[in-house]
């Protein structure tokens, strides 16, 4: 595991805490759904983005 896949596994990593923490921390007090719903969406493309970045250079060569 080089440099660039532990810098992006731990992005992917905090994203996914973030999204466990924003949604109940800071969203609490907010009764519509689309509150989280809008965090969820984004931390979802910043993870697809995270993981389009983390395999570019993968290939059958080693």
């Amino acid at each position: 595991m080089n440099q660039k896949e532990k810098f992006w596994g731990l992005i992917i990593l905090l994203v996914v805490i973030l999204g466990y923490v924003i949604p109940y921390t800071f969203l609490s007090d907010i009764t519509k759904w689309y509150g989280s719903f809008l965090v969820w969406s984004i931390l979802a493309v910043i993870t697809i983005l995270a993981n389009y970045f983390l395999t570019t250079d993968w290939s059958d060569e080693e």
